[in-house]
């Protein structure tokens, strides 16, 4: 590997929806995504819901956050704030 190519990270980037904020320390957050049906081709929305970790509780609500996949914080957040 040449020193002037830069490493890419390999930990999934995400964008969405803050659906809650009442845990410490950890948010919700609810990912939409367009899928096209594989048989039928029509297209519809999928969406998850992922826990991230949020030092000091400072997203609300509404508001649009990207989660960076990270190594397990605990059973059920495996996402941190980016």
């Amino acid at each position: 590997m040449k020193k002037t190519e830069e490493v890419k990270s390999k930990r999934k980037v995400l964008t969405g929806t803050v659906v809650s904020n009442k845990m410490k320390d950890t948010i919700v957050v609810e990912v939409s995504r367009f899928v096209k049906h594989p048989k039928y081709g029509k297209y519809f929305s999928v969406s998850k819901k992922f826990k991230a970790d949020d030092k000091g509780n400072t997203k609300n609500i509404g508001d649009k956050v990207e989660i960076e996949e990270c190594a397990p914080i605990s059973k059920d957040k495996h996402f941190r704030v980016i």
